[in-house]
């Protein structure tokens, strides 16, 4: 049978304008996720933190410093001329959980300055060329306000040591971050950058040194886990006395304060589970509010009356406070989440690079 010349053109150019088709509809897919990726990162770059120097407990030799390099050239720029500037890029590093973060909002919140708050998964993009355009658009944003702190999370993420197996886009990221850094022909006056890392050892070298000061922010102390405590039980634990609070300050060494806090919200849920597991109730008046209601009580007591949780209205419950009994039983079942084999690495590179806050 004789090909079919006119019925085979027809055949390949009907393909032909299909696969353009196709062509021009993936094309123009990947152009819109790509701007509405960098129009919804770049649009929430700015935070709003409320955090303040109070609110971060413990790290005084840490605050200490941040007020003498920060606080003071804006109340005292008179001080501050020549040769004697204030720092402009500070490294944050420790384990994690240790306080790097709210440190950093609490200089904004403290400054009363834009805040632009960047992780890796903000940055890091699929697209080719997104990510270095996403970190120029931060430093011009900041740039526009005059007086500004970039908080990059996650440094290491973005500068990690370059070697051989490094990828062309990894070293393109590195490289606009550090030029935006720099801040060659930029006017980066009042623009303070604060990074933090759980990994310092792991950063380029050019990162590493670009930051004027670097600080450890290692565990709490006694006072600030303390301090933690408070903070974190808030009203629910008002019936605590000092001498809990250092009874669990002291129970404490070598925990982060991310643990603590994992503790707190243990001890705090504590009385409601008695509430759920409870057999007996009593009548009982608050003397913090004088309100008076049910109390979940032993079976034996004598003022106790048979009845669950489902048997009581809402109005007429009583949650009991947090007690030390509580907080000590959520100890037993909450480890430290570090141990000295991990903190080892960080004596190390305080030793070589940092210094102890």
């Amino acid at each position: 049978m004789p090909f079919d010349y006119e019925k085979g053109y027809f055949i390949m150019n009907a393909i032909s304008t299909l696969a353009a088709g196709t062509l021009t509809v993936y094309a123009l897919m990947h152009f819109y996720s790509k701007n509405k990726e960098e129009k919804e990162t770049t649009g929430e770059l700015e935070d709003s933190p409320n955090v303040r120097w109070e609110d971060v407990a413990g790290l005084p030799i840490a605050k200490a410093f941040l007020k003498d390099t920060i606080i003071l050239p804006l109340k005292f720029p008179n001080m501050f001329t020549g040769n004697r500037q204030p720092c402009k890029r500070i490294l944050l590093y420790g384990p994690p959980g240790c306080g790097k973060s709210i440190l950093a909002k609490s200089i904004a919140t403290e400054i009363s300055s834009s805040f632009f708050s960047i992780s890796p998964s903000d940055i890091l993009s699929k697209w080719f060329g997104t990510s270095e355009k996403k970190i120029k658009v931060l430093f011009d944003k900041a740039r526009e306000k005059k007086n500004a702190v970039i908080f990059i999370d996650e440094i290491d993420s973005l500068g990690s040591s370059r070697s051989g197996h490094t990828s062309e886009h990894s070293r393109s990221i590195l490289a606009e971050l550090l030029i935006q850094m720099d801040g060659v022909g930029k006017n980066s006056d009042g623009i303070l950058i604060v990074a933090a890392t759980n990994t310092p050892w792991d950063l380029d070298m050019a990162v590493r040194r670009r930051f004027e000061k670097r600080i450890y922010i290692g565990l709490p102390d006694l006072d600030g886990r303390k301090n933690m405590f408070r903070i974190h039980m808030g009203s629910h634990g008002s019936s605590l006395s000092d001498d809990d609070y250092n009874i669990l300050a002291l129970a404490t060494e070598g925990y982060s304060g991310s643990d603590i806090q994992f503790v707190c919200k243990d001890a705090i849920m504590k009385p409601i589970r008695s509430l759920n597991n409870a057999t007996h109730f009593k009548e009982h008046k608050d003397k913090e509010n004088g309100r008076e209601g049910l109390i979940p009580c032993l079976p034996n007591d004598p003022q106790g009356k048979p009845m669950t949780l489902s048997d009581i209205h809402p109005d007429q419950l009583i949650v009991p406070n947090v007690s030390l009994k509580d907080c000590c039983d959520s100890l037993v079942d909450i480890k430290p989440s570090l141990n000295s084999i991990d903190l080892e690495s960080y004596d190390q590179f305080t030793k070589e690079h940092g210094s102890y806050s």
